[in-house]
C-alpha cells in the first residue's frame, strides 16, 4: 500500500513520444499564426486598390464633365468674338471734318504698316477724317469705309497751289519712241512711261517687265538715263507722283517712298554695281 503511494507521488517521466507530440503542436501554432500575417498583409494589400480605385473611379467621371465645360466655353469664344467684330464691320464710320493732303500720301486698310495698300492720294485732296487716332495714324473716310493715312501729311487748311513746273507736263499721249516696253504694264506705270517720254523726249531707252521684283508685277518702270537729266527726271516724278500713283523712286543710290515721304531722299547701302546703285537708271514703282 505505502508503496503504491510513493509511485504514484513520483513524477511521471515523458516518453519521447509525447515530446514529439508536443513539438508538434507548438509548430502547427506558430505556422498559423505566421500564417495569418501574411494572410492580413494580403487582404490589407488587395484592399488599398480597391480603396484607391474608388475614387478613381468617382473622378474618372469628374474630369469628363470639367472637360466638355471646357470645350463649350472655348468653342463659345470665337462666336463671342465674331458677334463682337460683327458691329464695327457693318458700322458706316462717320465723319466730323475735313482736312487736305499736304503731299502724296497711301491710303492702307488699317492704322499700320503691316495692313495693306489701297491708293494713293495726291497732294490737295480734300479728305474726310472721323478724328479717330492710332498713334501716328488718322482714320478717314473713303467710298464710305474707314481708311487709314499719316496723320502728320493732314492740315486744317488747303496748301498753295502747286508750282507750274509741277503741275504741267503730264501727257498721257502714246509715246514718241516707241510704246513696246508697255507690253505688261500696269495702268500707273503706263502712265508714267507716257508723261516721262513727254517731258523728257531726250530719253529714248526704258526698261519694263521682268521677272524679278515689282518688275514682275508690271508695276514698274526704269527710266535709262544718268548725270543731271537723272536728277531732274527724279525729282520731277516725285513732285507728280500723286497724280501718276508713284509709291517709290530709286536714283544716284538714294531711295524715295510716299510711306516715308516727309523724310526725303534716303541713301541706301552699296549694292555692288552701277545698275544696282541706280546710277544709270531711274526706277519707279507704282501702285
Amino acid at each position: 500500500m505505502a508503496r503504491a503511494r510513493h509511485e504514484a507521488a513520483r513524477p511521471r517521466s515523458v516518453t519521447p513520444s509525447a515530446w514529439a507530440l508536443a513539438a508538434a503542436v507548438l509548430v502547427t501554432a506558430v505556422g498559423v499564426g505566421a500564417a495569418a500575417v501574411p494572410d492580413r498583409a494580403a487582404r490589407t494589400q488587395s484592399a488599398a486598390p480597391e480603396a484607391a480605385q474608388a475614387p478613381a473611379a468617382f473622378g474618372d467621371r469628374q474630369p469628363r464633365t470639367s472637360r466638355d465645360q471646357s470645350r463649350e466655353r472655348l468653342s463659345a469664344q470665337p462666336a463671342a468674338k465674331a458677334r463682337r467684330a460683327e458691329p464695327t464691320q457693318q458700322t458706316k464710320p462717320k465723319a466730323v471734318g475735313r482736312k487736305y493732303v499736304t503731299t502724296a500720301i497711301g491710303v492702307r486698310t488699317g492704322p499700320g504698316e503691316r495692313f495693306g495698300w489701297l491708293d494713293v492720294l495726291p497732294k490737295h485732296t480734300p479728305v474726310a477724317v472721323t478724328g479717330t487716332r492710332v498713334g501716328p495714324w488718322a482714320e478717314i473716310v473713303r467710298s464710305d469705309r474707314s481708311r487709314w493715312v499719316r496723320a502728320e501729311h493732314l492740315a486744317n487748311k488747303r496748301p498753295p497751289s502747286p508750282s507750274t513746273s509741277v503741275s504741267t507736263g503730264i501727257s498721257n499721249a502714246p509715246c514718241g519712241s516707241g510704246s513696246a516696253v508697255e507690253s505688261g504694264l500696269t495702268s500707273n506705270a503706263i502712265a508714267v512711261h507716257r508723261a516721262v517720254c513727254a517731258h523728257f523726249p531726250q530719253v529714248t531707252s526704258y526698261g519694263g517687265l521682268r521677272s524679278d521684283g515689282y518688275h514682275g508685277e508690271g508695276r514698274a518702270l526704269d527710266i535709262m538715263i544718268t548725270g543731271s537729266t537723272g536728277d531732274a527726271i527724279a525729282e520731277w516724278v516725285r513732285a507728280n507722283g500723286g497724280a501718276l500713283g508713284v509709291s517709290e523712286v530709286l536714283w544716284s543710290q538714294r531711295i524715295w517712298t510716299v510711306q516715308r515721304s516727309s523724310e526725303g531722299w534716303r541713301y541706301f547701302s552699296d549694292r555692288g554695281s552701277t545698275t544696282a546703285n541706280h546710277y544709270d537708271h531711274v526706277h519707279v514703282t507704282v501702285y
